[in-house]
């Protein structure tokens, strides 16, 4: 059985591929928070300190997406554009 390279499939995928964002927004995991009083007193630093991290984090989220909503949005605008000429262009 042999397979026929489809070489401009290949380059359209590749295409795709880079043009997608290495990574989207992640958002940060929510920090533990022991159910215990004395567990919170005898950790409290490192609680103290997780909360901390997680809000510059959460903070940096919603940077990101405000950043991916603009950019999204920027691009469906063109697509739509796009979209117009190729409706336009079967006229």
């Amino acid at each position: 059985m042999t397979y026929a390279c489809n070489t401009p499939l290949a380059l359209m995928i590749a295409m795709i591929a880079a043009a997608t964002p290495a990574h989207a927004c992640s958002p940060p995991e929510r920090p533990f928070l022991p159910a215990s009083t004395e567990d919170m007193r005898l950790y409290a630093d490192l609680i103290r300190g997780d909360f901390e991290t997680y809000i510059a984090e959460v903070q940096d989220y919603f940077r990101c997406m405000d950043e991916e909503r603009s950019r999204t949005f920027v691009e469906a605008k063109e697509a739509s554009e796009d979209y117009v000429r190729f409706q336009d262009a079967l006229e």
